[in-house]
């Protein structure tokens, strides 16, 4: 191990300890809504990071992670659900067995999240098995069809996810910890496999897949591989979110989830995991912010009534005024990395000097 991996790995720890300690001081200090949205902003940055990894970095147009999210929501949601809370839940129709009979205790939510990411990767190796194999836009199509099929079995398939009744009661073990962490580990491993030969592959089938092809790259393999990972950040995700909120049903993962990752990733720079971690928590706290355009107001004599959905306009508008003035987004394809910090810190030292 040379000098610099050395360095950049004692800084990148330094990194992780600073996170922990800001959480704690976060738990402590701030309140219950600040707290609400900073989780909400770290489970979009595991997510966010994975769709970049197949969208962004492999250049494949995917427009699924709501139905991986909601996969993940329901297998997290399923096992975590007290035995008692499964009783009342499913009152139309019990819940099928074995799911019925077990429930896991706290301590195993660790796994129930993993659990929930293997069924959302699981999905991917399904549905790209196939699709991955063929050029264009099919992708694009299949994963949408697929978010589609999956709102209609939660809909329909009331012995396992309670129809559109959904699943109340989910106990809340989604807490800073369990956030930032995962957030700094989605983007310390994603960022490790796009410096790794891997992530040369992933690249090389973005800007070209003849010539990445001819060079002897296996598009298939590397294709399916970055789906699969981004299907699991997106069940993961989805887990962290149904036991922040408490409830999942299926109007929780419409179209509109994976409009809002689509928004971050290309506001951020498609292929950029830097961008994708910073407009995520931008993002969480612009959904927040831009609610007063959705309240009804009284301008002296002039009364406007609330809108419901204006912050998606808002941020629609965004999108496209960037598209137009700004196509690679705010980062494009660049990576903040401690080379750069490091050199930053020199010059103005230097400046000041």
């Amino acid at each position: 191990m040379d000098n610099k991996i050395k360095r950049d790995l004692v800084l990148t720890c330094l990194l992780f300890i600073l996170l922990m300690l800001g959480t704690w001081l976060a738990q402590l200090y701030l309140n219950s809504y600040l707290v609400r949205i900073l989780n909400t902003a770290c489970i979009y940055v595991v997510v966010a990071v994975g769709y970049n990894l197949i969208n962004g970095i492999t250049g494949q147009f995917s427009l699924g992670p709501n139905g991986f999210m909601a996969m993940g929501g329901y297998t997290v949601a399923i096992l975590m659900l007290p035995l008692a809370q499964k009783e009342q839940v499913y009152f139309i129709e019990p819940l099928i067995y074995p799911f019925s009979a077990f429930t896991f205790p706290s301590y195993l939510f660790g796994l129930a999240l993993f659990l929930g990411g293997v069924v959302a990767a699981l999905a991917a190796l399904l549905i790209g098995f196939p699709t991955l194999r063929l050029r264009g836009d099919y992708l694009a199509i299949a994963t949408f069809g697929f978010g589609e099929i999956i709102l209609v079995f939660a809909n329909n398939l009331i012995p396992l996810t309670n129809g559109a009744l959904g699943i109340k009661g989910i106990p809340g073990y989604t807490n800073l910890w369990w956030t930032v962490g995962l957030a700094f580990l989605t983007v310390f491993l994603v960022k490790s496999l796009v410096n790794s030969s891997f992530g040369r592959a992933f690249k090389a089938i973005r800007e070209n897949e003849v010539a990445a092809e001819a060079m002897g790259i296996n598009l298939f393999r590397h294709k399916l591989l970055a789906f699969v990972i981004s299907g699991f950040c997106a069940g993961v995700g989805g887990g962290l979110f149904v036991t922040l909120i408490g409830t999942v049903s299926p109007s929780l993962f419409t179209f509109t989830m994976t409009f809002n990752l689509l928004i971050i990733i290309v506001l951020g720079g498609l292929g950029s995991i830097t961008g994708s971690t910073i407009t995520a928590v931008i993002f969480a706290f612009l959904q927040e912010i831009l609610r007063e355009v959705e309240a009804p107001h009284t301008i002296g004599s002039w009364s406007l009534p609330g809108i419901p959905g204006m912050r998606m306009v808002v941020f629609s508008a965004l999108l496209v005024v960037l598209m137009i003035f700004y196509r690679r987004g705010l980062f494009g394809n660049k990576e903040l990395s401690w080379q750069l910090v490091i050199d930053w810190v020199s010059r103005s030292k230097n400046g000041k000097a």
